[in-house]
């Protein structure tokens, strides 16, 4: 049933311009999971508007979208994925636009759902010592989990940009990463001497104990196979070092901005640091701070 289904599917895709947008996005420069979840959302929406009857992106109106955006809320889709699917649509329905393939943008007056902002989850100061300050040993292991650890919290990288780190991305004299961030974008982000010295340390004493013949040259971080250093490798390191608890990696991230904002950093500092391309994502950390003096003040004042 569905190999006799899948010429229909190819049709479909046909008509719809699916492959060609793909490409579009490509050329745009766009990061892979941006692309990913665009094509994906595109292809669940083509799917949903042809079992309804629609043949043809010039066949789709606003009110089919905003009916198909109701009905994922309805599923019970959060905010931010509805939010995520309404820039998808509208990105490509922009595209079929400019190519001429339909007269009228239907989503340029698509409102997006108001998405309510949570704040990120930070390390607590027990779980944060321990990662940082505690004698782990000296085996090539431990070695590199500290210097993870180090880059991680001291420079505030996403996992996949430490992940991506190059041995020629360290620059020793001025004390600096050189880091590639979301869609494909470089900046230079700076780490504390204890940090230096914990990568150091890892490339001098580890790095060549754990290296093998296929083991990628560049990489600064290796896995227990000899490979580049993988997300789910980090997650499942620091599992291991936390006794008690769970710490994500991202929240090492969202604990030095953070700290950074409650130490009177500049929020623009701050947005750089981070490789944010809007301002309006930094300033979630602003809220954190405040939560966080709401809740000493509530937790310390007689009267709180």
């Amino acid at each position: 049933m569905r190999g006799a289904d899948e010429p229909n599917r190819v049709q479909a895709a046909g008509r719809w311009d699916l492959s060609t947008f793909a490409t579009a996005l490509r050329a745009a420069d766009r990061a892979a999971p941006t692309r990913r979840a665009y094509q994906g959302d595109v292809r669940a929406f083509v799917a949903w508007a042809e079992e309804r009857g629609r043949r043809a992106p010039s066949e789709v109106t606003l009110r089919d979208l905003r009916a198909y955006l109701s009905e994922r809320a309805g599923r019970g889709d959060a905010r931010a994925t509805v939010a995520r699917i309404r820039a998808s649509l509208r990105a490509y329905f922009r595209w079929l636009a400019e190519r001429g393939r339909v007269d009228v943008d239907p989503s340029s007056r698509l409102a997006a759902p108001r998405v309510v902002p949570t704040l990120p989850d930070l390390v607590v100061r027990e779980q944060l010592d321990r990662l940082l300050d505690e004698d782990w040993g000296d085996d090539e292991w431990a070695l590199r989990d500290r210097a993870i650890c180090e880059v991680l919290y001291g420079a505030g990288l996403r996992v996949s940009e430490l992940c991506d780190l190059d041995r020629d991305g360290v620059d020793w004299s001025q004390g600096r990463l050189r880091v590639r961030g979301k869609g494909d974008k470089e900046r230079i982000v700076p780490l504390h001497e204890r940090g230096l010295t914990a990568v150091r340390t890892w490339l001098e004493e580890g790095r060549e104990e754990v290296a093998g013949p296929e083991s990628p040259r560049d990489a600064l971080f290796l896995n227990r196979r000899g490979r580049r250093l993988g997300p789910r490798d980090v997650r499942r390191m620091l599992d291991q070092r936390v006794a008690r608890g769970h710490v994500h990696p991202h929240a090492l991230r969202h604990t030095f901005a953070t700290h950074l904002v409650e130490g009177g950093a500049d929020l623009r500092i701050v947005q750089e640091l981070l490789g944010h391309e809007s301002l309006t994502t930094t300033q979630i950390y602003t809220h954190v701070s405040k939560s966080r003096l709401r809740n000493v003040h509530r937790s310390t004042h007689p009267r709180g």
